[in-house]
């Protein structure tokens, strides 16, 4: 399981990327719109749809070969697809972050960046929507039985 502590750190060294990316290079920047972050938003909600498939059929005990069940092999990949939507989701969020504070700072002075503003807050929101359905998905994809506790958590307490 993808442990959100780990994300943040993505999430805070590619801010800090994106921050020092746009200030060096922010006149080469093509315009930042709405539909700047759409994908990644549309992505989002198919996985959080996806989670709440999955759990349903594990609740059910509806996992298992023929009549409708839902593979097992469909589970191992939707929790590969939903680290990785978690992973890039942080990355992605921490270069928009990064890049909607230079913005933040620059709007009074800069009037393409008050115009840019928006659609990079947008395109951040999107991103961090895209690690939070992954998250969901990890945690949709887990056995009844399974512990939701760090796995690493007693290794803290010797």
């Amino acid at each position: 399981m993808t442990r959100i502590r780990e994300l943040l750190v993505v999430a805070a060294l590619a801010a800090v990327a994106g921050f020092l990316a746009v200030l060096q290079m922010y006149r080469w920047f093509p315009p930042i719109t709405f539909r700047s972050g759409i994908s990644l938003l549309v992505l989002a909600i198919g996985e959080a749809g996806w989670g709440w498939y999955v759990r349903r059929k594990i609740a059910d005990g509806e996992i298992g070969v023929g009549g409708g069940r839902l593979h097992p092999l469909a589970v191992a990949r939707s929790l590969m697809i939903a680290q990785a939507s978690a992973w890039v989701g942080a990355l992605v969020f921490g270069g928009w972050a990064g890049i909607s504070v230079y913005l933040l700072e620059h709007r009074g002075t800069l009037a393409v960046a008050a115009a840019d503003t928006p659609g990079a807050l947008a395109a951040a929101l999107c991103a961090l929507a895209l690690a939070a359905a992954g998250i969901w998905l990890q945690h949709c994809c887990k056995s009844p039985g399974e512990s939701t506790e760090d796995p690493d958590a007693d290794a803290l307490e010797d």
